[in-house]
């Protein structure tokens, strides 16, 4: 049963957005700076295989997705709601 995005919140960083679920997705903070911090929790993991993010932090019902700077944000949410969906 995969997630569904139920939001996509900016937050003051232009580089970050708030992927609001429609159901928990972690019952505690989870940080990954990067793909390899990610290896061992399968779904950080497969965000991180979308080109642009940058680092992750998964928190109840939310993922903050952060990109590089020349990622595009129209691509980066289409892969992220696809993965999640798949999840």
């Amino acid at each position: 049963m995969g997630f569904e995005v139920a939001e996509i919140q900016p937050t003051p960083n232009p580089n970050a957005m708030k992927f609001v679920l429609n159901r928990r997705v972690a019952e505690e903070t989870f940080s990954f700076f990067n793909a390899n911090a990610a290896a061992d929790h399968p779904l950080a993991r497969k965000l991180f295989t979308v080109p642009g993010v940058s680092s992750l932090l998964l928190l109840n019902d939310f993922i903050t997705v952060n990109k590089r700077p020349e990622a595009k944000w129209p691509d980066i949410k289409r892969a992220v709601k696809k993965v999640l969906a798949e999840e």
